[in-house]
């Protein structure tokens, strides 16, 4: 397996998979309704899984070897998937709000080394979590638009493991990765056309243990009925990471679609 296969499965974890938001009144786009209850103090739940077909670009290295560039298309991280989750939740009453988006993959992937010397099989197995924890306040909100300032934290952690067999190296296991926090700050809004057809986005940026992370999209949705919705667009999602020999500098971007069931 060459270095830049390694750490390309090492960080495909990060990638992922697309939004899905809803808009039956002006609602959150960092909060897709599929699920959603209202309590008689005045508090509104939201939770909604979502789907990402991001590529990977960049910059990373691990195990102490040279950086090396990645640039993945979707079609080439599903190969190597195994597992992914991802999810957005949100708390509002009024004009305050509380959210969270958890993204969580793990991806493998296996080849020889060249004549089968170092080792005959080569086991990569990387799992790459972020989760993003904020609160948010409407500037301004009327019947068809709300516009939140918010701010928040991220969470981010990668580990990959090496495994050996057969040739010199057999039965050698090796891991590495690193795990780190960022602040970030930003807007996120929707906008109602008709009771049917809304724009929703965010742009969100900031920095912390990374010298750089930030996140934008933008969405068009459609309401088929008060309980389902579509929704179609573009995210971007960027870090710039490095510690100790660990870099993690790629960009993540792609399609985002999303059907949402309103219960």
């Amino acid at each position: 397996m060459t270095a830049s296969l390694i750490r390309a499965l090492a960080t495909a974890a990060s990638c992922l998979l697309a939004e899905g938001a809803s808009a039956a009144d002006v609602l959150s786009p960092m909060t897709p309704e599929a699920q959603q209850t209202t309590t008689d103090t005045g508090w509104t739940f939201s939770f909604a899984p979502y789907f990402w077909a991001a590529g990977l670009s960049g910059d990373i290295a691990q195990f102490g070897l040279p950086a090396a560039d990645v640039d993945a298309s979707f079609s080439d991280i599903f190969d190597h998937l195994n597992f992914g989750a991802m999810a957005i939740g949100e708390a509002r009453y009024g004009p305050y709000s509380i959210f969270a988006d958890v993204m969580y993959t793990k991806i493998s992937g296996s080849s020889g080394t060249p004549r089968g010397i170092l080792a005959e099989d080569v086991e990569v197995s990387s799992e790459t979590f972020a989760g993003l924890l904020g609160v948010g306040y409407a500037v301004f909100e009327d019947n068809a638009m709300r516009l939140d300032i918010v701010g928040g934290m991220r969470v981010w952690s990668v580990d990959t493991d090496l495994s050996f067999s057969g040739g010199i190296l057999d039965g050698v296991s090796r891991s590495d990765g690193d795990t780190w926090v960022d602040a970030l700050a930003g807007f996120r809004g929707t906008y109602s056309f008709t009771p049917e057809i809304y724009l929703t986005g965010w742009g969100l940026v900031g920095a912390g243990q990374a010298d750089l992370d930030w996140d934008v999209a933008a969405a068009i949705g459609y309401r088929f009925s008060d309980t389902v919705s579509a929704v179609a667009g573009y995210r971007a999602l960027g870090v710039d990471y490095s510690n100790d020999g660990f870099l993690f500098d790629v960009v993540q971007q792609g399609p985002i679609l999303g059907l949402v069931v309103k219960f």
